[in-house]
């Protein structure tokens, strides 16, 4: 019979981040991404014990297109920041479909071959939750753990387009948007929304497509000069960028410590965090709502006929909902 392996404890996990240790850092993420109800309570436990420790790194949000180069851009600037910079980096992504398809930087971490055997880099994949929801709360609070074992930077990678992007501009201090040239047509398909949360855009493989840059940097600067910044101190820039070459890479990271200095001094950086938190906090009570609703007995029993009427247009919408909402608090508050 195989040997039962002994968990750690909270304060084994809280030793083993704070020391750097690898394998407790994956411990204490790992526990941090499960459900179990008890494994939560141990999860909360430990991020209290760390959060203090937390909040020191430059937090960097990496999105664009598909085919935009995402893997080898961050690779590229992951290894530079070790070796030019001696900063310590770690990689998240937040896809809300990684339970289905493994999400995209599964399949990086194994691209990422330099950065992933670097002692001073931590790549961790979407956790497979499924929800975006459940895959945010487990960032957030493994970029806690990260922070609290000492890693200078932390970039979490967005798949994809949509509500992902606006989840994870939501949780760091800069957002970089990579595009490729030949704007006129991308700016076609893409959505208005992602530029308005750039706060700068990096044309990538600069190496490839030389005689379009300059087009393209034009182009893009003219979509967000008609946008409004998001901030009085900080016009988004366009800069160009190889993930394949490094060049620009130093020129863009200059741009991001420069944006930190600026929202630090304006005082921006400090509400955009107080603000996060909150934005936090709301989205947390929504998702375990949610949870508690469905996971409610009276309610699953009495869900699927009240939606099958609805469906056939038997039933008003607004009258279901009351409907449920009546059988979920007829039971009264039973703790999340």
């Amino acid at each position: 019979m195989a040997a039962t392996v002994q968990q750690p404890s909270v304060d084994e996990l809280y030793e083993g981040v704070r020391s750097g240790s690898r394998a407790l850092i994956g411990r204490a993420i790992t526990l941090i991404e499960s459900r179990n109800a008890a494994h939560q309570d141990k999860a909360q436990q430990l991020l209290a014990k760390l959060l203090p420790h937390a909040g020191g790194a430059q937090r960097v949000g990496i999105s664009g297109v598909p085919g935009v180069g995402k893997s080898t851009f961050i690779e590229c600037l992951g290894s530079w920041l070790i070796e030019d910079q001696r900063k310590r980096v770690a990689v998240l992504a937040v896809d809300p479909s990684s339970g289905r398809t493994g999400g995209s930087i599964l399949g990086d971490k194994t691209r990422m071959e330099k950065l992933s055997a670097n002692q001073d880099a931590f790549i961790r994949p979407s956790p497979s939750a499924g929800v975006l929801g459940g895959v945010a709360r487990a960032t957030r609070e493994t970029m806690i753990v990260l922070e609290a074992a000492g890693f200078d930077v932390v970039l979490v990678e967005t798949v994809g387009t949509g509500q992902s992007e606006t989840m994870v501009s939501e949780m760091v201090d800069f957002f970089l948007v990579l595009m490729l040239p030949g704007a006129g047509d991308e700016l076609q398909g893409i959505k208005k929304g992602i530029l308005e949360l750039a706060d700068m855009v990096a044309v990538n493989k600069a190496d490839i497509f030389e005689k379009k840059l300059k087009q393209a940097v034009r182009e893009y600067k003219s979509a967000l000069h008609i946008m409004t910044d998001a901030s009085p101190s900080w016009h988004p820039p366009v800069v160009t960028v190889s993930g394949l070459t490094g060049d620009g890479v130093a020129e863009l990271w200059e741009r991001i410590e420069k944006h930190a200095r600026i929202m630090t001094e304006s005082g921006e950086r400090q509400v955009r965090r107080d603000e996060q938190r909150v934005s936090w906090l709301k989205s947390q009570i929504a998702d375990r709502l949610l949870a508690d609703f469905y996971g409610d007995a009276s309610v699953s029993q009495s869900f699927t006929p009240i939606l099958e009427d609805v469906r056939g247009g038997k039933k008003p919408v607004s009258a279901a909902v009351s409907e449920l909402l009546k059988l979920y608090h007829a039971k009264g508050y039973k703790g999340l």
